[in-house]
């Protein structure tokens, strides 16, 4: 089975069993999952459903691995001439995530 879905502003293909690095999202702390209603199709052997623009009845659930951060990225800022320069870090917060079902 096969879905795509959509979550902080990009789009996922994803199958059961698939580990995946999506933008941090809330999620239930005692349950450790995260619905993702935003399905845009749903896919299996048989029959493909394509929503317009999403897929009534779909959801995909997944279990909560961990909160990660990604890579440093730096960012500097400089006028030449003006003695002005300034340097910011960035880390960026992820969930590590594993697709366990795919409702249609």
């Amino acid at each position: 089975m096969l879905a795509i879905i959509r979550t902080g502003g990009k789009q996922y293909i994803v199958r059961e069993g698939q580990e995946l690095k999506v933008e941090k999202l809330e999620f239930d702390e005692k349950k450790k999952t995260v619905d993702f209603n935003e399905v845009l199709l749903v896919s299996t052997d048989k029959k493909t459903t394509i929503g317009q623009p999403l897929v009534e009845k779909a959801k995909v659930t997944a279990e909560v691995i961990a909160e990660v951060k990604g890579d440093k990225v730096r960012v500097v800022k400089h006028h030449p001439k003006k003695h002005y320069r300034r340097t910011q870090g960035h880390r960026q917060q992820y969930l590590k995530v594993k697709i366990s079902k795919i409702e249609a």
